[in-house]
């Protein structure tokens, strides 16, 4: 998600055949995005519109990242313990 992405959280989505989703536009509050999407039901009748929140934080690829981080992070804790053992 990309920073312009997380300045415009509210979305209203298309939803489409096969439990597939589009994003139609973006919105920084809930009242605008209710009020875009009763403009687009009006435009659009056969469509199926709704307003989300989109509170996505990381990718699938960033996850892996994180544990990998978390993992080194444990072996130095675990190394400065075996130095500081002796003392």
């Amino acid at each position: 998600m990309t920073y312009k992405e997380k300045l415009f959280p509210w979305c209203i989505i298309r939803n489409l055949p096969d439990q597939q989703q589009t994003i139609v536009a973006r919105m920084r509050r809930r009242n605008d995005a209710e009020q875009h999407l009763v403009l687009l039901q009006r435009t659009i009748q056969d469509a199926s519109l709704s307003v989300i929140f989109d509170q996505t934080t990381k990718s699938l690829n960033s996850l892996g990242n994180v544990a990998e981080e978390k993992e080194v992070g444990s072996k130095a804790v675990e190394s400065a313990k075996e130095t500081l053992a002796p003392l």
